[in-house]
């Protein structure tokens, strides 16, 4: 009986260690897979990390590109300052002009630059206002003679802050550029102001697929008798 008892008691024993060597292996099992989770664990925040990057890359392909204006174009943010005219036979008026353009100045004339774009403002006496007619029979014929390849021209009455003005629009070619040898096509807005036996000609130019409609237009706008 007791050797049947010792019997029971080393087969129970030997099952107790089986359980236990199981429980131990699946828990090795569970613990390599825990192993495993934690390869993968890591291995997931790592495709995260490399889906960023993804994302950093296709962050990078889908970003804003550098802006790149067509030639001519006048940024968005340029600021604009009031220019008046300190000497000369007429300083009764002012005009907005593009911030930190250079500036030329003879006589009555006075010109601001910035790489293809021209402000130029000429202060003469007139004896009557400008008219459409005038502007055609008088003008034109002048520009025609001064303005390489002079075409298009268009003259019409318009609107801006301080009235009524006639406005003339052509195209012509611009002087060659003393480095690169090149030549622009330009598009130009002339206005023609009038006060009291005084005339100020507003003319701007840029290259003719630069869209400076809406500079072009603070400047015009801007024009004011003093």
């Amino acid at each position: 009986m007791a050797a049947r008892t010792r019997t029971y008691a080393v087969v129970g024993l030997a099952l107790v260690a089986a359980v236990t060597v199981g429980c131990s292996g699946t828990g090795s099992g569970s613990g390599s897979g825990s192993g495993s989770g934690s390869t993968t664990s890591p291995a997931a925040p790592t495709a995260g990390s490399s889906s960023g990057g993804g994302g950093g890359s296709g962050g990078q392909n889908n970003a804003a590109p550098t802006e790149s204006n067509p030639p001519g174009d006048i940024p968005d943010n340029q600021a604009f300052v009031a220019y008046q005219p300190s000497g000369g036979a007429f300083t009764g008026f002012t005009v907005k002009v593009p911030e930190g353009w250079a500036r030329t100045g003879q006589g009555g004339t006075t010109v601001f630059t910035d790489k293809l774009n021209t402000v130029k403002i000429t202060a003469v006496s007139a004896a009557a206002a400008p008219t459409t007619g005038s502007v055609t029979s008088k003008v034109i014929p002048q520009l025609r003679s001064q303005v390489p390849k002079f075409a298009a021209p268009k003259v019409s009455e318009v609107t801006r802050h301080s009235g009524r003005v006639v406005l003339l629009t052509y195209q012509g070619d611009s002087a060659k550029d003393p480095v690169t040898g090149k030549v622009v096509r330009d598009a130009f807005e002339r206005y023609a102001f009038y006060r009291a036996g005084h005339e100020v000609d507003l003319t701007l130019s840029g290259p003719v697929k630069a869209d400076n409609v809406d500079p072009w237009r603070i400047v015009s706008d801007s024009f004011a008798w003093r």
